[in-house]
C-alpha cells in the first residue's frame, strides 16, 4: 500500500503505455492496467503467457505490475523475459531491472545493466550517481552493522507502515481487518485502504496493544505518515483527495493523495482542513516538520518535479500561512522516486530514494542540514535497515538511538512490516582535521602549543595540545567551516579558516609561529627572525619587486629600531646559468637591496653586500662544468636565498 501512498500520480506522470490490440483477455487486461487494478491484471497476462502468448508491451506491463508494488524478485522474472525478447530497452527500464536484480541478489549483473542505463541514460543524474560511486556496495558496507532490527510486534498480515511518535505513542498506517462488512479494498494492490492506528511505547519503545487512532481523522479511504507539532496540538497527515465526504478526482478521474491538517480540541483532533498547496492535479503527501517547526517538508510530483517524485519544502509563516513549495534541488532528488522524508531534532534528514546508489528498491538514506539550509553529503545508512526489497519511513528518536522503519523484506507478517532497531553506532560524516605547528623561522616542530578549534561563529568545540612531534587532530563533521587557532608562549598567537569536504575523510591544516621575541646575535642572520628566505626578483631581474619590499620593511624597521645594528647583506642564486652570469646577477641583486634600504633612511655605513652566486650551495646541487642538474625545483630553491647577517650590535 505504501507504493499507493507513495504518489499514486507517478505512473500515470511519467509512463505512458500505448495498448495494442491482443487477444480479448489480454485487451481486458490492460484496461485494468490502465486502472492501476495491477493485480487482477497480473493474473490475466500470466495466464495468457502461459498459453504461449508473447510480446514485449506485455512483459514490460508484467514487470511493472511487480515493479510497483514493490515485489522487485516477481518484477525480475519478467523484466528478463523482456530483455531476453529484445535487450535494447529504453533506459528506464535497464534502470527497473537493474533495481530488481539486486532484489534478487545478482548484483554483478545489476551493474552491468546499470552501466547500459548510464550510456543511454544521457544526463540523468541517477546514472552520474552510478558513475561516480562504481564502488557503493563497499560504501554501504561501511555503512552497516550499526542496527540491531527485529519485527515490532503490531503487525498484521496486511500492510503496516509509516510511523510517529505522538505523546508516548506510535502512531502508524495499517490496511488490517477491522472486521467491518464496509472494510473496503483498493484494486492496485488488492490490500484494504489504511487508517491509522497507536500503540503505547514501553521504556525501551516496545510497542503494546494497537488501537484505531482519532475516529474524526480516520475516513473510508487511505490515511497515513503523520507528523506531530511538539505541543501536541497540530498534526499533518497524509489522505486520499477525500473532505467532508466529498472524493475529488484528477482529469483521469484518479483519486490522489494530499496533506491534511487538523487540530485537538476538547481531547479530540478535529477541523481537518487540506494545505492551500494541495491539488486535484498531482499528489502531495509525508509531511514532516523541521526542528523548529516553521519549515515542512513533503514528497510531491507537482509541476517541478524532477523525477517521479521529489522533496518539497514550504515555509510555515508566522500567520499560519505557507510558501510556496520549493523543490530540495538536484543534489537529493533524481530522475527516480524520494519520499517519506523525517527530520530529526538534530537536524537530519532521512529520507527513502530507489534514485540513489542502493541495495535494491528503495533505500533509506540521510543527510545533514545545514544551518543556512543546505544539505550535506548524502549517505545510505546501511545494511540492516536496508535490505534488497523496500525500506522506507524510517523514524528515530535521537536520545534512545531506538526507532522503527517500514519495509516489505523477506520474512515479514505482511505486504509491509513495522521493525523496531536500536542504531548501535551513529552514521556521522566526519573528518580528522590534522597537521602540525612549527617555528616559522627554524622550521622545528613546536611541541605543547594549544590547539582550539572554533566554529564558523567563533564558538569553542574543543581543545587540544600537540605532541612531542608537534602534532594535533581534531574531529571534524563534513561540510563545515571552522576556525582553528595556534597558541604558544613567546610566539604570536595565529588562526586560520578552513572549510571541511563533504565527504569522510582527512584535511591537513599546518602552522608555522613566529617568535614574539627575536633573540639574535653578531653572525645570525636576521631574516629568519621573519622567516625571510628569499627577496624576489623578476627573473634575470635585480628591481625590488612588491612583494620584496614587505620583508624589506620589516628588515626597515629593526634597523630603526636599533640604530648601532649593522648588517651584511649577501645574495645567493642556484647552479643554473653560468657561474659568471650567477656572480653578477647575485651582486646586483644584493646592491639593489642595499640602495632601497638606504632609500629608506638607513645609513649606508651600516650596510655591506654582495652577490655569492652559486659559490654557497646548501646542497649537492652543483652544475659545473656541464651546466646541467638532476636536482628537483625544491632543491635548487634552497640555493636560491637571501641573508642579512649581523656584524655589529
Amino acid at each position: 500500500m505504501k507504493n499507493f501512498i507513495l504518489l499514486y500520480i507517478t505512473i500515470v506522470s511519467v509512463f505512458s503505455f500505448n495498448s495494442y490490440a491482443q487477444k480479448s483477455k489480454t485487451t481486458t487486461a490492460d484496461k485494468k492496467y490502465d486502472n492501476y487494478a495491477y493485480i487482477k491484471a497480473v493474473s490475466t497476462y500470466e495466464r495468457v503467457v502461459e498459453k504461449g502468448y508473447k510480446s514485449e508491451d506485455m512483459f514490460q506491463k508484467l514487470g511493472n505490475s511487480y515493479y510497483f508494488n514493490g515485489e522487485l524478485d516477481k518484477a525480475a522474472k519478467w523484466y528478463q523475459e523482456l530483455f531476453t525478447m529484445n535487450p535494447n530497452q529504453e533506459s528506464e527500464y535497464c534502470y527497473r531491472y537493474a533495481q530488481s536484480l539486486k532484489a534478487i541478489g545478482q548484483n554483478d549483473k545489476a551493474n552491468q545493466m546499470l552501466e547500459t542505463f548510464s550510456q543511454k541514460a544521457g544526463n540523468d543524474s541517477r546514472g552520474k550517481l552510478f558513475g561516480k560511486n562504481k564502488n557503493y556496495l563497499e560504501q554501504i558496507k561501511a555503512n552497516s552493522g550499526r542496527y540491531k532490527i527485529e519485527d515490532a510486534g503490531i503487525n498484521s498480515k496486511y500492510s503496516d507502515y509509516g510511523s510517529a511518535f505522538y505523546n508516548n505513542k506510535l502512531v502508524f498506517s495499517s490496511a488490517r481487518d477491522t472486521g467491518s462488512l464496509g472494510q473496503r479494498k483498493h484494486t492496485w494492490t488488492n490490500q484494504y485502504f489504511t487508517n491509522l492506528y497507536a500503540s503505547d511505547l514501553d521504556e525501551e519503545m516496545t510497542p503494546g496493544k494497537v488501537n484505531k487512532f482519532a475516529d474524526k481523522i480516520n475516513s473510508k479511504f487511505n490515511e497515513s505518515t503523520p507528523i506531530f507539532t511538539k505541543d501536541g496540538k497540530t498534526m499533518y497527515f497524509t489522505r486520499n483527495n477525500f473532505l467532508d465526504g466529498k472524493k475529488g478526482k484528477d482529469a483521469n478521474r484518479v483519486t490522489l493523495v494530499k496533506i491534511y491538517k487538523a487540530s485537538f480540541e476538547n481531547d479530540n483532533w478535529d477541523k481537518v482542513i487540506e494545505l492551500p498547496f494541495d491539488s486535484d492535479l498531482y499528489s502531495v503527501a509525508h509531511p514532516t516538520l523541521s526542528p523548529d517547526e516553521k519549515t515542512l517538508y513533503f514528497a510531491s510530483d507537482m509541476p517541478g518535479t524532477l523525477g517521479q517524485s521529489d522533496l518539497f519544502k514550504v515555509k510555515i509563516n508566522e500567520d499560519g500561512s505557507y510558501s510556496t513549495p520549493q523543490n530540495l534541488g538536484k543534489g537529493i532528488n533524481t530522475e527516480g522516486r524520494e519520499t517519506f522524508p523525517q527530520i530529526t531534532d538534530e537536524n537530519e534528514l532521512y529520507f527513502a530514494s530507489d534514485g540513489h546508489p542502493g541495495l535494491g528498491g528503495l533505500d533509506v538514506f540521510v543527510t545533514k542540514i545545514g544551518t543556512d539550509g543546505t544539505l550535506g553529503e548524502i549517505q545510505n545508512v546501511g545494511d540492516g535497515i536496508n535490505s534488497p526489497k523496500d525500506d522506507f519511513a524510517y523514524l528515530i528518536d535521537t536520545k534512545s538511538r531506538r526507532g522503527f522503519v517500514s519495509s516489505n523484506r523477506d520474512g515479514g507478517q505482511g505486504y509491509d512490516d513495522i521493525y523496531k532497531f536500536l542504531e548501535t553506532r551513529k552514521l556521522v560524516c566526519l573528518q580528522e582535521l590534522y597537521g602540525n605547528v612549527t617555528d616559522l623561522n627554524t622550521s622545528q616542530m613546536l611541541p605543547d602549543t594549544k590547539m582550539s578549534l572554533f566554529d564558523s561563529e567563533f564558538k569553542l568545540i574543543n581543545t587540544t595540545i600537540t605532541n612531542a612531534e608537534g602534532n594535533y587532530k581534531f574531529e571534524v563533521e563534513c561540510g563545515k567551516n571552522y576556525n582553528v587557532r595556534a597558541a604558544k608562549p613567546e610566539y604570536i598567537t595565529k588562526e586560520q579558516k578552513i572549510a571541511i569536504a563533504r565527504e569522510n575523510g582527512r584535511t591537513n591544516l599546518n602552522f608555522a609561529l613566529e617568535k614574539e621575541v627575536c633573540k639574535v646575535a653578531i653572525g645570525d642572520d636576521l631574516g629568519k627572525c621573519f622567516g625571510i628566505k628569499m627577496i624576489y626578483f623578476d627573473l634575470d631581474k635585480y628591481n625590488i619587486r612588491t612583494e620584496a619590499a614587505l620583508d624589506l620593511e620589516k628588515i626597515l624597521d629593526v634597523l630603526n629600531q636599533n640604530p648601532t645594528m649593522k648588517l651584511d647583506i649577501r645574495s645567493h642564486t642556484d647552479c643554473r646559468q653560468t657561474a659568471q652570469y650567477n656572480q653578477i646577477l647575485s651582486d646586483r641583486r644584493a646592491k639593489s637591496t642595499i640602495a632601497w634600504l638606504v632609500k629608506n633612511g638607513i645609513d649606508a655605513n651600516r650596510l655591506t653586500g654582495k652577490g655569492y652566486g652559486e659559490t654557497q650551495l646548501v646542497n649537492d646541487c652543483g652544475c659545473e662544468p656541464t651546466n646541467k642538474s638532476n636536482c628537483t625545483e625544491e632543491q635548487h630553491q634552497m640555493n636560491r636565498r637571501s641573508e642579512f647577517i649581523i656584524t655589529a650590535l
